[in-house]
């Protein structure tokens, strides 16, 4: 049997920017995919604290440290600039290993979004 499980979550950071004219996606800073263990292209879901909009999207690769957390696409219109996120991702895994997987979770300094 094969459980889905929280792999990644990024907490708590806040939106720079929203680009409509754009096919879609979340642009996040690089050092923030890299400590939350997320890859380019990966899918995950995005929880908007403020209005409560849940979804899904898939995310690239930003400059590094720059604190970016860009919403691209149709997804711009389920969040406002400075919007407080929190991004989720997840993996399929055999129930076994489940039971002792530990997801990388990272708390980013809210006003900066950097560690």
């Amino acid at each position: 049997m094969q459980v889905q499980m929280l792999k990644s979550k990024i907490h708590r950071v806040h939106v720079t920017e929203a680009n409509l004219d754009y096919i879609g996606s979340i642009t996040i800073d690089e050092a923030l995919m890299e400590a939350a263990n997320l890859l380019e292209g990966e899918r995950v879901s995005i929880v908007n604290v403020n209005n409560g909009e849940r979804f899904d999207t898939y995310t690239i690769r930003g400059a590094r440290n720059s604190g970016v957390i860009c919403l691209n696409g149709p997804a711009a219109r389920k969040c406002a600039v400075n919007d407080i996120v929190i991004i989720i991702g997840y993996a399929i895994m055999d129930f076994e290993e489940a039971k002792t997987f530990q997801p990388s979770i990272i708390f980013p300094d809210t006003k900066t979004n950097r560690l």
